[in-house]
């Protein structure tokens, strides 16, 4: 018997990785970003070749603030406006994700912000579905298959969140696995939006909330105990309910308590906190309390352009920082397959039949 693989970026790359969190708009090649704001006569782009719009994007996300943050994706969704610009970006998606060694993904993207150009919610929506298809069938073909799966995401500050929710139940069964709310925390609440997640409820249709992110554990406690989620957007938060008993185990609060019973996934983005504050560094993360402490913790990538990171590059700096070995990232890898908003069958297969055996290989 051969011993484990090294644990390198290649290595990593060969890896079956899930991902739960990851933007569409966050995730545009800087080199199609120019070329569709060319096609669509968009002229506000800040650089004018690929590799210093790739560094602008990172350096301007890397301010430290989620609202800063957040700015960087006017200019993704300006190219994002046509039916070609909506496949292409959902195409090559796919493609990005499945060259980096993911075998299943959840994309998530919020349709009213692409309506400048007099496209309806139903044509974004299935424009977008038809870019992930090409993308899965030309993955397929070059020997890295893919499953993608789209969420639906409404805007907090805004008002549109139960015909969102509406627009996500009417294409469950055509490729879209749930519902979201993105956007600033503060100040706009989840409960804000319990009309959305009623209706959500009442169809037997899942969601997950952005919270515990910017915002602490009131953020958290009402996407749970009001809103009823299936999975909190971040939750690197939830540690305000974890409590340092000096050496000895650490104390859980309800909340805390109540989502590490229920098995609640949280969809950790590491290098994204680090750049929008939530956390101070990535070696002062709460990934590996939260592991340690057997949360269900999930690796993602958040927004892949902005932070200039893929799901294999996430992996490596949690191994190097906390010391993982492949039995780790296979865990995380399986808690968010288990975690997946698509049939339990499935769900079993990718893992029975894809995760396991491919780090079986890896571990030696």
């Amino acid at each position: 018997m051969t011993g484990p693989m090294p644990l390198t970026l290649a290595s990593i790359r060969q890896a079956p990785k899930a991902v739960l969190h990851d933007h569409l708009d966050g995730g545009l090649r800087p080199a199609t970003v120019l070329e569709l704001a060319a096609e669509c006569g968009y002229d506000e782009l800040p650089a004018d070749d690929a590799e210093s719009l790739g560094r602008w994007f990172r350096e301007a996300a890397d301010s430290g603030s989620l609202e800063r943050y957040l700015e960087t994706f006017a200019h993704t969704v300006a190219v994002m406006q046509t039916p070609e610009g909506l496949r292409r970006v959902a195409r090559e998606c796919a493609l990005d994700l499945a060259a980096d060694g993911v075998v299943y993904a959840e994309v998530r993207f919020a349709p009213e912000q692409h309506l400048d150009r007099d496209l309806t919610l139903d044509e974004v929506v299935e424009y977008t579905l038809a870019g992930f298809r090409e993308g899965e069938r030309l993955a397929a073909e070059a020997g890295t298959p893919i499953r993608v799966t789209c969420l639906l995401t409404a805007m907090r500050h805004a008002a549109r969140s139960r015909e969102i929710a509406e627009l996500t139940v009417r294409f469950r069964d055509r490729g879209v696995g749930g519902f979201d709310i993105a956007g600033a925390e503060a100040g706009y609440p989840p409960s804000r939006h319990l009309d959305a997640f009623e209706y959500m409820r009442a169809n037997c249709a899942q969601f997950t909330i952005h919270a515990g992110e910017a915002f602490g554990l009131p953020s958290i406690h009402e996407a749970l105990a009001f809103c009823g989620c299936d999975r909190l957007g971040h939750g690197v938060r939830i540690t305000d309910d974890i409590f340092d008993n000096g050496g000895a185990e650490p104390t859980l609060g309800l909340v805390a308590n109540y989502v590490r019973d229920k098995r609640i996934p949280l969809e950790l983005c590491p290098s994204s906190n680090v750049q929008t504050g939530a956390v101070p560094a990535l070696d002062k993360h709460p990934f590996d309390l939260l592991a340690r402490l057997r949360f269900r913790v999930t690796v993602n990538t958040d927004n892949r352009l902005m932070s200039d990171t893929d799901m294999s590059r996430e992996m490596l700096k949690l191994a190097d920082t906390f010391g993982y070995g492949w039995s780790d990232l296979e865990r995380f890898t399986i808690n968010a397959m288990k975690s997946a908003f698509i049939p339990f069958p499935d769900r079993l297969r990718i893992i029975d039949e894809v995760i396991k055996p491919g780090y079986a290989v890896l571990i030696g």
